[in-house]
């Protein structure tokens, strides 16, 4: 099945595993959601999460980071403990206001629509733009927690989205109401449930994600966070089917772990 060709001035994007990769756009490297750990259960209140597979590569060879986006704190799968020792060292790291409160250090939190310009070596800048995110099905906040989107732009840049663990298709029509269509997504999917929230998706499964892909106008769709934990019920393979029956098979580019997307 025909996977998509980059887009223009795409960012490069390094898949680690998870929710975790490094994406380099107009000479500034991010990170999105930082999990090196090892495959194992890890305790989150009464319950655990499992990990079935780890990283494609440890923190030692992430190399420099201009920022890390955070999309939230509180689960093990989207900050681990390794993780958390890698902000120590990064500069910056964006992410919820909760999330601010609770970590400290370098971490600077974003309520929907803040932004932040961050310069690049060119003399331009890039912002961020924290955008809407929900982590279940509505009135689920509560029980999950606070949750951050991201929007990448700037003069001469494709205009990238990265959803963060975001379930909820009203969410993703009010960022393209307010922000416009995007070039990339880096889209959460995987269609994680827990005993929390019952059937409830807590990401996008992958009907939703293709329809998601649709919505935003993306001409490249790299989906992370599909993979590596038990708690997802989807994978690249409904991801592909999905993505065919919407007609969107040349927009997905599914990474393998360790790899690069993009020129």
């Amino acid at each position: 099945m025909t996977e998509a060709v980059e887009t223009e001035g795409a960012p490069r994007i390094r898949y680690v595993g998870g929710p975790t990769a490094i994406v380099e756009i107009g000479g500034l490297r991010l990170l999105t959601d930082p999990t090196f750990d090892p495959p194992g259960r890890y305790p989150i209140g009464s319950r655990a999460l499992t990990k079935t597979v780890g990283p494609a590569f440890g923190p030692d060879e992430v190399g420099p980071i201009d920022a890390v986006l955070l999309s939230h704190d509180q689960h093990p799968d989207n900050l681990d403990t390794l993780g958390r020792e890698l902000l120590r060292c990064v500069p910056l790291v964006l992410s919820t206001v909760a999330a601010a409160h609770r970590l400290g250090g370098t971490v600077r939190g974003l309520a929907s629509w803040d932004s932040i310009d961050l310069s690049r070596p060119d003399g331009g800048v890039m912002r961020v733009t924290a955008v809407p995110a929900r982590h279940g099905p509505e009135g689920s906040e509560h029980l999950v927690g606070e949750v951050t989107g991201f929007v990448l732009a700037g003069e001469g840049l494709p205009t990238v989205y990265v959803s963060g663990d975001n379930a909820a298709l009203d969410l993703v029509r009010t960022i393209v109401e307010r922000i416009g269509a995007v070039d990339v997504a880096v889209l959460f999917a995987g269609g994680a449930r827990t005993a929390l929230l019952g059937e409830a998706y807590l990401t996008l499964p992958s009907d939703l994600a293709a329809e998601a892909a649709r919505i935003l106008g993306a001409r490249l769709v790299v989906p992370l966070h599909f993979e590596h934990w038990a708690h997802f019920t989807q994978d690249a393979t409904t991801l592909r089917e999905s993505f065919a029956r919407a007609g969107l098979s040349d927009r997905l580019r599914i990474p393998k772990p360790g790899e690069w997307i993009g020129r």
